[in-house]
């Protein structure tokens, strides 16, 4: 039997799951921080909203597609279950760090328009 195959397969479905499931909790409840930035611009906030999605959706499932090239020969189903976790772990680890990131960049953003506000 050929491990490899499962294991993207396998892969493949739990990366996809993850990456529309956050997808669209952030694509909800981001759109009220878009909003703030654009002055209650319904028409402006949507249209970013939608961009940014389209954006994370292209971002994650390009990584999840590279990974398939730096796969290792699956032999068993012991390796075939490291393999899908380390890879589901390190697809994780990333959505979060963006995440971070994300939530810092509209910290500072929104720090800097309420200094720009009140002075």
């Amino acid at each position: 039997m050929n491990y490899n195959i499962l294991s993207y397969g396998i892969f493949a479905l739990i990366t996809c799951y993850i990456i529309i499931w956050v997808g669209r909790l952030f694509h909800s409840n981001g759109r009220v921080f878009i909003l703030s930035f654009f002055h209650n611009r319904k028409d402006l906030t949507d249209t970013t909203n939608n961009l940014l999605l389209i954006a994370y959706y292209l971002f994650n499932i390009g990584y999840a597609i590279i990974q398939f090239s730096y796969w290792q020969r699956v032999q068993n189903v012991t390796e075939m279950i490291s393999s899908i976790a380390s890879k589901t772990g390190i697809l994780i680890f990333i959505l979060a760090a963006l995440h971070y990131n994300n939530m810092l960049i509209i910290y500072l953003i929104s720090n800097k328009t309420q200094k720009s506000i009140n002075h």
